[in-house]
């Protein structure tokens, strides 16, 4: 067999992270209490700081023409492997062998200069990649039709909407020939025709051009359409490499087996300046934590949160995926009384969605959790906050042992009568 055109070696990225929360806005009365608590406990302000592995003794090799998804959950490790792969940041431990061009999108922007316009980005990103002008020119017009801004590749990007920006990244990362693709989860900012063009794209440049892609994604449909072997990494490190269909298995099985909550350190806490979530919890009717629930009962979704300035409003909103990523429904907490109920002081909250019972069916499912606060600023965004698996313990089904269809099985009202009744 050929040499891999990735060879990644025991790779590891260290991260310093300070301890100490600093609260962007806070009151006089906020800060003389505050400075009362350090005092008493001899808290004088000392900077403190822990160290974080991003990624953690990662090895495994990429031959050429292959097509691998890099999966797992947000924090996982997925996009700084991918940096360091494009040569964006450098690893603390380890080494990663790239042989051939790299062309690589992993956020809005990345390699644009705001202040040029799509016409000289393309030329200047081919310019970085090693081409002569000939082959760039070559290929100009496939980018521009492809990116579908043929109108504004006089404009400088910075007046590019993000979908725009997007599509040009996308067509020019893809066409200027790199014996490489790396793409992240960037391409969830275009709409769903684009998406599908991207990924036949993706496709056409391994099968027909013989091309490396490596694709970081939370669609599951997508990562098992066009990849035929995966990477699951979790906490920094490798938990499964193979065939995707298993892959994407253990990725549902472990983030189930990690059980039903997931807790933030105190310096790690997602929030904004009005509050931040401490730990978001399934539990079952009797009030225990749990990574299974029976669809005959009822269950919820407990967030633990910490309102850190006085007089606010904070809200929640729920979305329900199945194991193919597709949305079953959205959930938003009371608007009512987000817009008129009673302004919240600080301290420590609880807010629970009920999952009524005899709504879902069987199957495994993930939420994403999203917050927001006053004037919906800043919101908070947690995807694949928590994972679980809906059994049917047999009630409604009787005797029957075949499977329902569809993700929700509600029992709804039925009713029968005569014609003479």
């Amino acid at each position: 067999m050929s040499q891999p055109v990735i060879q990644v070696r025991d790779l590891g990225k260290l991260y310093r992270i300070r301890s100490a929360e600093r609260k962007l806005y806070s009151t006089f009365r906020e800060d003389m209490v505050n400075g009362i608590k350090r005092f008493v406990r001899g808290d004088f302000g000392q900077s403190r700081s822990e160290d974080f592995w991003a990624l953690k003794d990662v090895s495994f090799d990429v031959h050429q023409g292959e097509v691998v998804g890099i999966i797992g959950r947000n924090g996982a490790g997925k996009s700084t492997l991918l940096k360091i792969l494009s040569r964006i940041v450098q690893p603390t431990t380890g080494e990663a062998i790239i042989r051939g061009r790299v062309g690589s999108l992993l956020e809005v922007g990345t390699g644009f200069h705001p202040e040029l316009t799509g016409r000289e980005n393309i030329f200047m990103n081919g310019a970085v990649l090693g081409m002569k002008r000939a082959e760039i020119k070559k290929q100009f017009d496939a980018i521009a039709a492809f990116a579908e801004v043929e109108k504004f590749l006089d404009t400088p990007v910075k007046f590019y909407s993000s979908g725009m920006y997007v599509r040009l990244a996308f067509a020019v990362a893809a066409h200027l020939e790199p014996e490489i693709l790396i793409v992240d989860e960037v391409l969830a900012v275009g709409d769903a025709a684009f998406q599908k063009k991207c990924l036949g794209k993706m496709g056409e440049v391994s099968e027909k051009e013989g091309r490396t892609v490596l694709f970081v994604s939370h669609n599951m449909a997508a990562i098992k359409g066009l990849c035929g072997r995966s990477i699951l990494l979790d906490s920094g490190k490798i938990q499964e490499d193979g065939l995707t269909s298993a892959v994407v298995q253990k990725y549902f099985d472990f983030g189930i087996s990690s059980g039903g909550q997931r807790v933030w350190e105190a310096w790690d806490r997602p929030g904004n300046q009005y509050f931040k979530i401490n730990s978001i919890t399934l539990k079952n009717s009797g009030g225990d934590e749990v990574s299974k629930i029976n669809i005959s009962e009822e269950a919820y979704i407990e967030i633990n949160y910490e309102v850190i300035k006085h007089n606010s409003k904070v809200g929640f909103s729920l979305d329900l995926f199945n194991s193919e990523h597709y949305c079953v429904f959205s959930s938003l907490s009371n608007l009512d009384f987000f817009l008129n109920g009673k302004l919240l002081e600080l301290g420590v909250y609880y807010t629970q969605c009920y999952l009524y019972k005899n709504l879902l069916n069987s199957g495994k499912f993930f939420i994403s959790i999203n917050g927001f606060s006053a004037n919906w600023t800043d919101p908070v965004n947690i995807e694949k906050a928590l994972f679980f698996e809906a059994v049917d313990d047999g009630v409604l089904k009787g005797d029957y042992f075949g499977g329902y269809g569809g993700d929700i099985r509600p029992k709804l009202l039925w009713k029968t009568r005569s014609t003479s009744d």
